[in-house]
């Protein structure tokens, strides 16, 4: 069954890019240039082809080639579930971003049904030794691969965690002003909590049954206020009810799913991931990103596609082939950044090879 995959890519005023036509397979790619070339812009621009904000987190305006500032569009062919499809996704002028499916209107969620993305980039190397926000995203980037309904139910939550917040700076008292949006927050929490929990399961099972040279971590959801996490509804809404002079006094919501977290632990030495050594939690962030692709390979039938900034660079020549052997063998397109050629050798023809380079003030790109 062929696997997801873009096979013509165009990135119009994006980044450091004026106007680039990328044309490919279902193959890996290895793109690599000097820095500062625009091979990491080519991997976001990939990127917001998923809901949300893209692998930099950047907003629309951000996104859009300076000085021009015009707006930017970002257009793929994309096979996936059998079938090929056209998807746009722009901005005019810093606006929020629009989609385009087959020539129709779309939400950023429905195109998490059609595009399944994961990535791992250096900004992330220290997930396991910075703050619980991190991890979180980590964790719902993981979960929407699953489920793309996901991002619809964390954006109920926390619009409507802000109007709570609002109430409890203001020192509202009234409770009738809270029993509504706590229901609302109450429903959608479970329903993330669920989620969380259901895809840490399918990535813990893809990690035991893998064989891989990489090390394994194993992954629990926590929460940094309360030992026991509510499963239904009734029961998180109680919590909420009673914590409000609690939340009062600090002037915001102390529990919910936005205090979640994932603890992870190096499984082969039984030692927290955040106090193994630098290389070994680079090592189990591969392992995740790796176990993720088969956990939806198993599910969709289709492997993902990936996106790995400079993760080359941080591997010896044996790690490295490990990590492309994995790839090919889970049939999954991977674009992936380094400097230089050499770091792609052991892919040689079952990968395509794509030079960035920066002429002029313009990042253009050609294969090799």
């Amino acid at each position: 069954m062929p696997n997801l995959a873009i096979e013509n890519l165009t990135l119009s005023h994006f980044r450091s890019h004026h106007r680039v036509q990328i044309e490919c397979d279902a193959r890996p790619v290895a793109v690599y240039g000097s820095n500062g070339a625009g091979k990491t812009n080519i991997l976001e621009a990939i990127s917001v082809l998923s809901p949300g904000r893209g692998i930099r987190g950047s907003s629309a305006e951000e996104m859009t080639r300076r000085p021009e500032a015009l707006g930017w569009k970002v257009k793929a062919v994309v096979h996936s579930q059998d079938r090929f499809h056209e998807v746009e996704t722009w901005s005019e002028n810093g606006a929020a971003r629009q989609v385009r499916i087959d020539e129709k209107s779309a939400t950023q969620i429905m195109l998490g049904r059609i595009t399944r993305i994961l990535w791992l980039i250096p900004a992330m190397d220290r997930l396991w030794i910075e703050g619980a926000e991190g991890r979180r995203r980590f964790l719902d980037r993981m979960t929407l691969s699953f489920q793309p309904s996901h991002a619809e139910n964390v954006l109920i939550y926390e619009k409507a965690m802000r109007e709570r917040n609002r109430l409890l700076k203001d020192q509202v008292k009234d409770p009738h002003w809270y029993r509504a949006i706590e229901e609302q927050m109450a429903l959608s929490g479970v329903k993330i909590r669920a989620a969380r929990t259901e895809a840490l399961e399918y990535i813990q099972a893809a990690q035991d049954e893998a064989e891989t040279a990489f090390p394994t971590a194993n992954l629990s959801l926590v929460n940094t206020e309360v030992s026991n996490i509510p499963t239904e509804s009734n029961e998180l809404a109680q919590i909420l009810n009673e914590n409000r002079s609690r939340d009062t006094a600090a002037g915001r919501t102390l529990i919910g799913p936005h205090r979640d977290d994932i603890y992870g632990v190096f499984a082969a030495k039984n030692v927290p991931a955040k106090d193994s050594s630098t290389g070994e939690q680079k090592a189990l962030l591969i392992s995740l990103i790796l176990a993720n692709a088969r956990a939806l390979k198993q599910q969709t039938g289709h492997a993902p596609i990936l996106l790995l900034d400079e993760v080359a660079a941080h591997l010896d020549q044996e790690r490295r082939a490990s990590l492309y052997n994995e790839i090919c063998a889970l049939g999954a397109q991977a674009w992936m950044t380094g400097t230089g050629p050499e770091l792609f050798l052991e892919l040689g023809n079952a990968a395509q090879h794509l030079l960035v380079v920066e002429v002029e003030g313009k990042s253009e790109v050609k294969f090799l």
